[in-house]
């Protein structure tokens, strides 16, 4: 019987299909859509936690149509449901502190911060889930640093509320996929949908009353209402993409999410990138290709050693 360990990498571990990147690609404009129009939300003087409450809310709704809740017991089935709580808060906070630096920053700098998180979590993987990352990664993502830095500068007069906010979305977001990877073996896909969006709907509902803040025209409840269904729309796209390719093969095409929230800024808001943040989006996205590189040829290379200690001495190359 042939060593699978030795076998070449076929088809399926290097072709990406097109109807993958493209769903990966629509997924990006899907939530460039719904960062652009909470920004129009929380400018037009709308608080930014009534309204990432409502994306939930509205979020919950249409997953429960979508996956036909009325006869689909595994949305409802949970290993840990403290677990399904404490990972829909990371999820919330990372939506509501994104809301929160929309008020000052333009879209194209939110997302190029929030492409540090692969980084970020590539480190934590190490501690948490015991996937240690090797120099040349760690060295990647130090350069990553140096570009969320160049976007920031800090000391420099730029440095404000809205970054702080920023990286609190981002790492918010971190804990949230650290503990997808944790629960993903064990929960099913319906349920990690449904319970990120219910945790913080029902833990937030007592302070509606106190940061509600209706909007004043018809349009600006329509935009409010469609902030759900471009969230439950672009997973959706997410889901169906990583149904056909893996992660790592897919992994390149967000960053192309640049070009989108560049291009609603200007169109919505008028606002163009600055030349520090174009510098410093680029130092990260080139870091954050890398580590896709990286691990890519670790796991394809760690398929033909021999045994397990020259897989692990593999990854700390």
């Amino acid at each position: 019987m042939p060593n699978r360990l030795s076998q070449p990498a076929t088809s399926t571990d290097t072709a990406t299909p097109f109807s993958a990147i493209l769903l990966v690609l629509l997924a990006g404009l899907t939530f460039s859509i719904l960062d652009t129009s909470a920004k129009y939300l929380v400018q037009s003087g709308m608080e930014a936690p009534f309204v990432a409450w409502m994306r939930f809310a509205v979020h919950v709704v249409l997953v429960l149509i979508l996956f036909r809740a009325w006869s689909n017991r595994a949305m409802f089935k949970v290993v840990s449901l403290p677990k399904q709580v404490v990972r829909g808060v990371f999820l919330f906070g990372s939506t509501i502190f994104n809301f929160m630096a929309l008020q000052t920053l333009q879209l194209a700098e939110t997302v190029s911060i929030f492409f540090f998180a692969p980084m970020v979590i590539t480190a934590l993987a190490g501690p948490l889930l015991g996937e240690w990352a090797g120099w040349r990664r760690w060295l990647a993502i130090v350069v990553g640093f140096v570009g969320v830095l160049v976007i920031t500068r800090p000391g420099y007069g730029t440095f404000g509320l809205g970054h702080v906010y920023a990286l609190g979305a981002m790492a918010s977001y971190c804990l949230y996929v650290i503990m997808t990877r944790q629960m993903g073996a064990k929960e099913t896909a319906e349920s990690l949908i449904f319970y990120s969006a219910l945790a913080p709907v029902i833990l937030m509902a007592p302070t509606v009353p106190f940061y509600g803040s209706l909007p004043d025209t018809g349009f600006q409840w329509a935009v409010l209402l469609s902030l759900g269904l471009y969230g439950a729309v672009g997973h959706w796209f997410l889901i169906h993409a990583y149904k056909q390719a893996s992660t790592s093969a897919l992994a390149p095409y967000p960053y192309l999410q640049m070009v989108w929230m560049i291009a609603l800024g200007y169109l919505v808001f008028a606002d163009l990138p600055d030349m520090w943040t174009l510098v410093g989006s680029a130092i990260i996205v080139a870091s954050g290709l890398y580590i896709v590189h990286r691990e890519t040829r670790l796991r394809l290379q760690s398929r033909s050693l021999p045994n397990s200690e020259a897989r692990d001495l593999a990854k700390k190359l």
